[in-house]
């Protein structure tokens, strides 16, 4: 480092900079230009320049050690946002003195000091100048006067708004909760919002001046686009008044939208086929009843009964799956703690179904460690694993539960002797409402919703659970937690 500002390489570089803006560019090539040439001269490892909106700031350029930030933001409320805005416009500063965890990541890789110098319109802060430092020689005024006066610059810059501001055209623009876009006749970007970067996860460094990243449709229509990603837009457009032939384009991410409809459709028909099966038995079983009772035994009646029974118990778990699935509400949800996991597999197993609980083989070793989570949703995983061993073996097969541990995890599993699982399924079967077989001719009820439900709690517990193809024949369901 200098051990005083280079004036020479800081005017040599700022009149290459005023020759890009004559020669008719602008925007953010200027200003990343222009931190390139200021950097070496202030004798600074790195140069930052955050943009700010109300919506908060976020990091479109940035050279030396410290580039790694590029588009990185800082929201509004961020502990970092408010000390920035804060305070004399031009100041040294500490980097370890900002709170949060981007100045974490910066004082790591050893830049430790920091002149900061805000860019201001008319006491409107548009953005903040940072030249950082390693530890080191005290800096000198002069480097402190120079980021200054960039900051200036670039405050002009925006003043004239040469494609500044990066995110948006003004604080009305930038405000938009949807994404908008301004485009040519080209269909090239040239206007990107932080709504835009956001739904798109493409920050304005990379749209501005590129095609638009998605089909435009045509003036005053609405389109619903998939992207690569899986996710959804609802894309519309519209011609800007005046001779330039330019289009806005707003769009949305309607993703959660195009699930939920689809869910609700789903939802229905998987609903009305599941409910039909327990509702017709329980209802013939009563009728019989009413009807026959003085005719009937009286093991006739208890197995009337009986059924009734067993039937509502399964319509009541049906009924909590699809619920459950429907609301989004997980079950579990307690802070994760320390827990026996062989002591909550064998106090869940008299609580399966019984056509279930006499099937099941524990072989739980005496030293297991403990598991982190939420022992309490571990009888929901048992029931839903073991009975869907159950549903997909032989009735006189055993259904055979194990636990081990290695120096991470903790885990158990389930295996039947089945009909086993097709290798392109294993992750299929925990998609909800999955159904290896479609149609009213399956041989295997149910809604689709147990290994969807299982997945959510052992994931919700930073664990995670898997099927495969058992050796032999049958399937194997290993859930594997945290130790404790």
């Amino acid at each position: 480092m200098p051990e005083r500002t280079d004036f020479t390489a800081l005017i040599a570089g700022h009149t290459s900079v005023i020759k890009m803006i004559n020669s008719g560019e602008a925007g953010l090539a200027v200003l990343t230009r222009l931190l390139r040439e200021v950097e070496p001269a202030v004798g600074a490892a790195g140069l930052v320049f955050v943009e700010f909106a109300p919506t908060g700031g976020r990091v479109i350029a940035a050279t030396g050690s410290a580039e790694f930030v590029t588009g990185r933001p800082l929201p509004a409320t961020d502990p970092a946002t408010v000390c920035l805005l804060s305070g004399p416009p031009v100041r040294e500063v500490r980097v370890d003195a900002i709170p949060g965890a981007l100045a974490d990541e910066v004082a790591a890789r050893g830049l430790r000091r920091m002149i900061l110098a805000r860019a201001e319109i008319g006491g409107l802060t548009v953005g903040s100048l940072h030249a950082l430092y390693p530890e080191g020689e005290p800096l000198d005024a002069s480097q402190r006067a120079v980021v200054g006066y960039v900051a200036a610059c670039i405050a002009h810059m925006y003043g004239d708004q040469t494609g500044l501001p990066v995110h948006g055209d003004g604080p009305v623009v930038a405000a938009l909760a949807d994404g908008l876009a301004v485009v040519d006749r080209e269909h090239h970007v040239r206007l990107w919002n932080p709504a835009a970067a956001q739904v798109t996860g493409r920050p304005a460094g990379e749209a501005l001046s590129q095609p638009l990243p998605f089909p435009l449709p045509p003036s005053g229509q609405v389109l619903d686009h998939r992207l690569p990603d899986g996710r959804w837009l609802r894309i519309t457009s519209g011609e800007l008044p005046g001779p330039g032939t330019l289009r806005v384009v707003t769009f949305r991410d309607i993703t959660d939208q195009q699930r939920r409809d689809n869910d609700r459709d789903l939802f229905v028909a998987v609903t009305s086929h599941e409910l039909r099966t327990p509702v017709t038995v329980i209802k013939g079983y009563a009728d019989t009843l009413t009807d026959h009772w003085e005719s009937l035994s009286d093991d006739d009646r208890r197995q009337a009964a009986r059924i009734i029974g067993q039937r509502a118990n399964e319509l009541a778990r049906l009924v909590d799956r699809l619920l459950t699935a429907a609301t989004e509400n997980r079950p579990g949800g307690e802070p994760a703690a320390p827990f026996d996991l062989a002591d909550a597999l064998r106090a869940a197993v008299p609580d399966l179904p019984a056509d279930v609980r006499h099937r099941v083989v524990l072989d739980l070793p005496a030293d297991l460690p403990k598991a982190l989570g939420d022992r309490h949703s571990l009888a929901t995983v048992l029931t839903e694993l073991s009975t869907n061993a159950g549903k997909y073996s032989l009735p006189d097969t055993p259904i055979e539960v194990c636990a081990e541990a290695n120096e991470r995890t903790v885990s158990f599993r389930v295996a039947d002797r089945g009909i086993g699982i097709r290798p392109e399924h294993v992750e299929r079967a925990f998609d909800r409402f999955w159904q290896g077989e479609s149609g009213d001719r399956r041989r295997y009820p149910g809604a689709g919703l147990g290994l969807y439900l299982v997945r959510q709690i052992v994931e919700q517990q930073n664990g995670w659970v898997s099927l495969r193809p058992r050796a032999g024949g049958g399937t194997v369901a290993e859930v594997r937690l945290p130790r404790g």
